[in-house]
């Protein structure tokens, strides 16, 4: 009877054991969610969709708050991560490719991407270049061929820092066209791109570069004019309308994903379920239709896979960066 019991008692202890295991985390209270810059903007954008999908789905137990932390084209955020937040595993960070451009040109001093956890991407929004709609410009070529006559003719204005990915996104798009002397053409920096869509509208800088979620409520009240996104083909839905580079003949096509790291020191069953939590939120019903609504293309590698292509992308754009002389 004793033996019995105590067989009764361990295979208890060991049920009980393994279902604390399969429930070792689960964030509890508030959740944060930093986004790298002002409000507006595509890191603003991530943090607050996926937050409302999150609650929406039960993922987290109360809100997720977001907190705009801007500065350094998201090198503010990136280094309060890994100075201060490490361990904390109620926290999200917004990134996308402009991160991974920053860690390629070394424009975080003293870190890398090793410095924090890569949870997973939720979609890629691809890069476009627009203009007010008083501009003279109407398509991509005729914009195109002012730069090829002066590479100075047209300014531009984006969310990400000097050589960032809005940046690069506009020297791509150059170089594919046949622009020479890409280092001469003028980008202005601004903290987000709802900043830097305000100048071109206001008529202070001729063009924007940036990404086409952003500019969706810009496109609607028909101040901004899209000459061409840097996709392999149109968008869906109300987005199909706008041309791609490619069939202006215009070879350049400009990514950006859009997901998230977490601090660096949180124990593996978190990183497990923030893995797991983006992978639910991706295959909902709901977070497919915010995708559908702002432009959002398909992507989403497996989460064991997602550290590896973060760190093959930063090579990659510190290889194209060095070929266009940003830098060394």
């Amino acid at each position: 009877m004793f033996a019995a019991r105590t067989i009764q008692w361990v295979a208890a202890a060991a049920l009980a054991l393994t279902a604390s295991s399969a429930m070792a985390f689960e964030p509890s209270g508030k959740v944060e969610c930093i986004a790298p810059s002002d409000p507006g903007g595509g890191w603003d954008f991530t943090c607050r969709s996926v937050g409302n999908v999150l609650e929406e789905l039960d993922l987290v137990p109360a809100s997720v708050q977001t907190i705009n932390m801007a500065g350094a084209g998201g090198g503010v955020a990136f280094a309060h991560t890994v100075s201060k937040r490490k361990g904390d595993d109620q926290l999200l960070v917004a990134a996308s490719t402009a991160t991974t451009t920053r860690l390629a040109q070394n424009q975080f001093p003293g870190m890398n991407a090793d410095m924090v956890n890569w949870v997973g991407a939720v979609g890629a929004d691809y890069g476009i270049i627009a203009v007010s709609k008083d501009s003279p410009y109407h398509n991509l070529n005729e914009l195109m061929e002012a730069m090829k006559q002066d590479p100075r003719a047209v300014k531009f204005a984006g969310g990400s820092a000097n050589g960032g990915w809005d940046h690069l996104k506009v020297l791509i798009a150059a170089k594919a066209a046949g622009v020479g002397n890409l280092p001469r053409i003028p980008y202005l920096s601004y903290n987000n791109g709802g900043e830097a869509m305000t100048q071109v509208i206001g008529g202070h800088v001729d063009a924007f570069t940036g990404d086409i979620s952003e500019a969706q409520g810009f496109l609607k009240s028909g101040d901004l004019r899209v000459l061409a996104v840097l996709s392999d083909e149109r968008l869906p839905g109300d987005l199909a309308d706008i041309p791609t580079a490619k069939e202006q003949g215009i070879d350049a096509v400009g990514p950006n994903w859009r997901g998230f790291y977490i601090p660096a020191g949180v124990d593996d069953d978190a990183k497990q379920y923030w893995s797991d939590a983006v992978d639910k939120l991706y295959a909902s019903d709901q977070w497919k239709q915010v995708m559908k609504s702002n432009g959002l293309m398909p992507f989403h590698p497996d989460s064991d896979k997602f550290d590896a292509f973060v760190k093959q992308q930063i090579q990659d754009i510190q290889s194209l960066s060095q070929e266009i002389g940003l830098i060394q």
